[in-house]
Formats: structure tokens, C-alpha cells, sequence
């Protein structure tokens, strides 16, 4: 059982606490209006906070609580501007206009409500010269997660519970009635109501507050009263669910075939390959962690008609709520094992946990890196070793490339510039030879070689003065030092 305590409040408080419980707030509320943040203070019984709030407004004009701590609020001189005459003492609402029972019964907030209690707080706290600034208002989400962490403490036998743990506790509440509210700001603001794949609602808690920052005060009381009006139902009983907190696998990939995709090739919902570099290397992993699902993400990416040797790609997966937090070394070497018995089409190496933090590696320099890329080259006219011999000459070449056709469809139309840092050359017949070269992260090599109708410049048509193609093509290293090799 908590101990009772003292509340910190200040005499300014006084103009807040009574128009708040006046308009239908909890007494919580009027705690994070009054920017109190001391986490014990929401964990008492509400009734008693209540109590001490009555009294602190009806007490005489010196009068103020404080608690026993060192750290406890000095009470500000009296402003004659800021007495208060208090009527009979003011009860508490059935159910809260703010957190519509969130932290009275445990039920949640509705951001639109919120907004307009806050415009008519700041009216009339700016009428008695008080100062208060939106963002010392302790968030109703702060608050709840306050109550919650007592509430669970008593349930685990006093057992601690942080704030920050890799198990999170999701709670999730309806409110039919605040629909409405919503739907006021989807028309008032549709550019901030925007539908993406991911999210099965439009009005999100970002966009919400998104378009009540947008909004002027003046058009959103219009629609909305202030104070809100009283609502007549709590929010419905919450959703909850015990989430893990992502966890992170790094390591690097070699593809031997090229007839694989690196992610799932879907066409008009119609997957076009059995299967890809993504799904082979997820398989396991996701298996081994009992995760939920995963996000895939590498250092580029290589056509499906395009090998990858050498030291390979960097590649890390996110995964998803796993009911294993972590796996020892031995661990996963036995799921690299796996991924490379499995399919001779790929093979892993390096495979090991890395943090959120250290995700960021795989991406730093994302234009400075380099990679390098053999290919086969095919020309129209017939060729011999002299004919090529300037190639091995040229050192950083720059090209400019416009977006090329195969991928239109998907980038942006623009012109890229790229430095292509050194070539060399290996005759093979009159019409083949091989070219290996040093590139600039994200230069399109087939582009390079066959010119794509002009749309690259300078090119190897340009150059050898006839028509070119590339045949087949390599990628031998991806200069990333990213993530740390491991002994084998």
C-alpha cells in the first residue's frame, strides 16, 4: 500500500485545479495540468488526490502542499491577479473529458479532447499572468504508464518494473463517441491524413497531432467546445498485448545463381521465382528466435540475373516480437550451418546479433562506398587486344546517368552523377572480353556497357565505337567494413 503524500502544488495551481474540475477533469488530469511529474503522486488513490485538490482550492490564500522530499516545490508569493474566489467544493466527473477514464479506470485518451481542454486552459491561466508552456504538461501516456508500473509492482510480489525493458507491454482503447472529432479533422486537414500500406487507419496518433498543431485555434473551437463537452461512456476495455522488443541479425551473403531474386518477385500479386535470397536466409533465423516476422535490409542489392562473390553482401535483419531475446555464439553458427545446407544457391558467413545502433554501419557513406563488378561484354564489331588496351588507362571517369528504362517504374526520373574509378581488361575472342571494374556505390553498370539508348554518357559503346552488351555480370566485393568478421 503507498504511502499518502503530499502533493507539490503551487498557489498559481489554484486557477488551474478549479477550472479543470469545473469542466468535467480527474483528478489525475488536473496533476499533469498542474505539470506535476513526480510518478507517486499518480499512483495514490485518486479518491485522496481528490480530496487533497478540494482542499488546497478551498484552503485560505497562503495556504499550499508540499512534500516531505528535499526536492519539494517553495511556494510562490500570492499575485493579486491570481485570487481565486472558490464556490462550494467542485466533485470529481464519472468520467474524465481528458483521458475519458484512462487514468481514473484505466481507458485512454482521445488527442482532439486534449487539444481543446488545453485551449481553454491556456485562455484563462494567460488571463491571471500565469505562464505555462504546452510542453510541461505531463502526457497522459507518462501518467498511465506511472499507475501501471505500482500497479504491477503489488502484482509481482514487489518485484521492479522499468520503465525501459526489452518486454513491452502494449494497451490499446476505443471511443466510438470521439469518431466524430476525427472525422472533423480528416476534412479540415486531409494532407495529413494520408493512407499508407502498413497501417489499417488513417488517423494515427502522428497524424492526429500533426493536424492539431496545423490548425488555428480559432477554426478548431468552432467545431469543438471548450471545454470539451462531458462524455457519457469510459473507452471501451483495452487491448493488451506483451510485444519483444525487435532484435537485430547482421552477416553477409554470397549468391551463386542467377535466377534468384534478392527479395520475393511478385508480379500483379503473382509471385514470378519460388523463392529468394531474403526468404532463405529469414527461414531459419526466424525459426531459431520464434520471431513474429522480420524486415530484411542489405547494402544494395544485385539483379536477379547477377552473382554475388567474393567476401559478399552485408545484409541485417529486424526481427520481429521473438519469444527469444538472444541465441550464445554456438547458436548461431548452428543457424548459419542451417542457411547454408539448406540451398547451395546462397551461402552466409559472420552471422551474429548486433545492436539497433550499430545497424546505421551498413548504411553510413551509402554514396562514398565503392564496389567492384566483373563482367562479360559482347561487341558488335570485331575486336583484338589493341582495341581495348586504352581501357585499363582510364582512371575516375565520371558518367552521368539518367534513370534507366528497367527501372523507371520504380525511381525517380533524375540524372545521376557517378565516378567509375579504374577498369582493366582480358580479351577472350574477336566479339568478347572481360571487363572488371571499380565503381561508385550505385552506378548502373549494365547502363554503362550498352549506353541505355544515350541515356548514360559517357558509355562503353561511345568509347569503343560500336554497338555493345553486357552478357553476364559479377559482383566480386562491396567495400563495407561492416559487420565484424568472425573466426571461422
Amino acid at each position: 500500500m503507498l504511502a499518502k503524500m503530499m502533493l507539490p502544488l503551487k498557489e498559481k495551481d489554484k486557477v488551474i485545479i478549479k477550472k479543470l474540475l469545473t469542466s468535467g477533469c480527474c483528478a489525475r488530469c488536473v496533476l499533469r495540468f498542474c505539470c506535476i511529474g513526480v510518478p507517486d503522486a499518480y499512483r495514490q488513490n485518486r479518491q485522496e488526490t481528490l480530496s487533497q485538490l478540494q482542499a488546497f482550492i478551498s484552503g485560505p490564500e497562503d495556504c499550499s502542499m508540499k512534500s516531505d522530499s528535499q526536492d519539494a516545490v517553495v511556494p510562490e508569493p500570492v499575485s493579486k491577479k491570481s485570487k481565486l474566489t472558490v464556490d462550494d467544493p467542485v466533485e470529481e466527473s464519472s468520467v474524465c473529458v481528458l483521458c475519458l477514464g484512462v487514468l481514473q479506470h484505466l481507458s485512454d485518451v482521445t488527442q482532439a479532447m486534449q487539444h481543446s481542454c488545453w485551449l481553454h486552459v491556456k485562455e484563462h491561466v494567460r488571463a491571471k499572468c500565469c505562464v505555462l508552456v504546452r510542453d510541461d504538461v505531463i502526457a497522459v501516456k507518462e501518467a498511465f504508464k506511472w499507475i501501471m508500473q505500482g500497479l504491477l509492482a503489488q502484482e509481482l510480489d514487489g518485484v521492479a518494473v522499468v520503465a525501459k525493458s526489452a518486454l513491452e507491454v502494449s494497451v490499446g482503447f476505443t471511443h466510438p463517441e470521439t469518431d466524430a472529432d476525427c472525422h472533423f479533422l480528416g476534412s479540415t486537414c486531409p494532407d495529413c491524413f494520408k493512407p499508407t500500406k502498413n497501417k489499417l487507419s488513417v488517423f494515427t496518433r502522428m497524424a492526429v497531432v500533426k493536424a492539431l498543431e496545423k490548425i488555428p485555434d480559432s477554426k478548431f473551437t468552432k467545431h469543438s467546445p471548450w471545454p470539451p463537452s462531458r462524455p457519457a461512456t469510459s473507452c471501451t476495455p483495452p487491448d493488451v498485448r506483451c510485444v519483444h522488443a525487435s532484435v537485430f541479425v547482421a552477416g553477409r551473403y554470397n549468391k551463386f545463381c542467377r535466377s534468384l531474386p534478392q527479395t520475393p518477385w511478385l508480379i500483379d500479386g503473382e509471385r514470378r521465382m519460388e523463392s529468394s535470397v531474403e526468404e532463405l536466409i529469414a527461414t531459419p533465423i526466424l525459426a531459431a528466435f520464434r520471431a513474429g516476422g522480420f524486415n530484411f535490409s542489405s547494402s544494395g542489392r544485385e539483379d536477379v540475373d547477377v552473382r554475388t562473390l567474393g567476401n559478399g553482401r552485408p545484409f541485417a535483419l529486424e526481427l520481429l516480437n521473438p519469444h527469444k531475446g538472444k541465441l550464445s555464439e554456438e547458436d548461431m553458427k548452428n543457424v548459419q550451418q542451417v542457411i547454408n545446407t539448406n540451398s547451395d544457391k546462397i551461402r552466409v558467413r559472420d552471422l551474429q546479433m548486433v545492436s539497433r545502433d550499430a545497424m546505421s554501419r551498413m548504411k553510413e557513406g551509402e554514396e562514398e562506398k565503392t564496389k567492384s563488378y566483373r563482367a562479360l561484354v559482347w561487341t558488335l564489331k570485331s575486336i583484338q587486344k589493341d582495341d581495348i588496351a586504352f581501357i585499363d588507362r582510364i582512371q575516375d571517369l565520371t558518367v552521368d546517368q539518367k534513370t534507366p528504362l528497367r527501372v523507371l517504374h520504380r525511381r525517380t526520373l533524375a540524372v545521376r552523377q557517378r565516378l567509375i574509378h579504374s577498369m582493366s581488361t582480358s580479351f577472350v575472342d574477336d566479339h568478347h572480353f572481360q571487363l572488371s571494374l571499380k565503381t561508385q556505390a550505385g552506378t548502373y553498370i549494365k547502363e554503362f556497357v550498352h549506353g541505355d539508348f544515350g541515356r548514360t554518357k559517357p558509355n562503353l559503346c561511345q568509347l569503343l565505337d560500336t554497338d555493345t552488351d553486357i552478357l553476364e555480370l559479377d559482383v566480386q566485393s562491396v567495400d563495407v567494413d561492416w559487420p565484424p568478421v568472425l573466426p571461422e
